[in-house]
């Protein structure tokens, strides 16, 4: 993938002078890669990060300042890529992979930001300048995740650090079960549960994550072709007039990471089945009202679960630190060129 050019130089610029003290400190070999017998318990993140790397969450964080002043909707693109990450198989980074069975020729994962996608690989390339290959791809999506969600005016969280990065993707039938924009409340429970997210409460919280970012006509089609409130009338209307127009998921404030996409389904103005799902179901109405109503109670559910999401590796962490996020150590460059790959 190319670079961006300026904003590229500019998060390089920043993030080199953030972990420049780094660079006398990191001991490690230029080329490490973890065993894929590492044990479920194993982590990176005592020595790997905090030694090596000690300054790489404030550098992550500042440079998402520059990112996001250049291009906001990256914020909603971190948030979709990191979700569609974790939830087939865990938080590893596999959405990243591109190859033949690249978990990005399937599904919604079609539609993930291209930009967003290249930036955590910019990230990657000057954070092991400045530590060496200590850090995985999976780590820095999910700080540059938190990052920009606390940028946009978000909670607080914490994440796992110290995750390896798969060394294939998720199967075609494990991103089939992410949830989509026609679910309605049973099944989505159902997706969830299956995740190890049981509670109604954090299904409703990441669905909160949809305060920022956008959507196509055809992912809300069969919500306005429907024509069950007046929103999914002018819903129709537009995209007639115009089906490539983007419509903001949060009408009142879609750059601001708030409880306004929660406002939004309570006066009937939620874009997609899944969302005004929500508001109807007796499981999940009284938290989308509570949530409408109380901010901080929406900021505190969506950083529990959000934590959660990031200690989320149902098979162990296991893996390695990928010398390019977009491949896996082992596979070769000219595979990678041609997309090429065995997988």
């Amino acid at each position: 993938m190319a670079k961006s050019g300026t904003a590229a130089a500019l998060v390089a610029t920043l993030l080199v002078s953030v972990l420049s003290p780094a660079l006398s400190a990191a001991v490690l070999p230029p080329a490490l890669s973890v065993p894929l017998n590492a044990t479920a318990g194993a982590s990176l993140s005592d020595y790997f990060t905090a030694a090596s790397c000690p300054n790489l969450e404030q550098a992550i964080f500042l440079a998402m300042f520059q990112v996001l002043r250049s291009d906001v909707s990256i914020a909603a693109g971190l948030l979709r890529i990191y979700f569609h990450d974790c939830f087939p198989q865990g938080c590893d980074a596999s959405v990243l992979l591109e190859g033949r069975r690249s978990e990005q020729r399937f599904g919604a994962n079609r539609t993930l930001h291209p930009k967003a996608l290249e930036l955590i690989e910019q990230l990657r390339e000057t954070v092991h300048f400045a530590c060496g290959p200590t850090v995985s791809c999976t780590d820095i999506l999910a700080l540059a995740t938190k990052a920009a969600v606390k940028w946009l005016g978000g909670p607080n969280y914490d994440v796992a650090l110290g995750m390896f990065d798969s060394v294939a993707p998720a199967s075609e039938e494990e991103v089939g079960g992410l949830p989509g924009p026609t679910s309605e409340v049973p099944e989505l429970l159902s997706r969830f549960a299956s995740r190890r997210f049981g509670d109604p409460t954090e299904l409703v919280a990441l669905s909160g994550a949809h305060t920022i970012g956008i959507a196509h006509c055809d992912s809300f089609r069969d919500r306005a072709q429907r024509r069950e409130d007046v929103f999914a009338t002018l819903l129709l209307v537009e995209c007639a007039r115009n089906p490539r127009v983007l419509q903001p998921l949060d009408v009142l404030t879609f750059n601001l990471f708030d409880n306004k996409y929660f406002v939004d389904l309570i006066n009937r103005q939620g874009v997609f089945t899944s969302d005004m799902a929500l508001v109807k179901d007796g499981r999940t109405a009284p938290i989308v009202q509570q949530f409408a109503q109380d901010q901080n109670a929406f900021f505190a559910a969506f950083a529990r679960t959000m934590t959660k999401l990031s200690h989320f590796r149902p098979n162990g962490n296991r893996g390695e630190i990928r010398r390019h996020c977009f491949r896996t150590n082992g596979r070769r460059m000219e595979g990678a060129d041609q997309g090429l790959a065995d997988y």
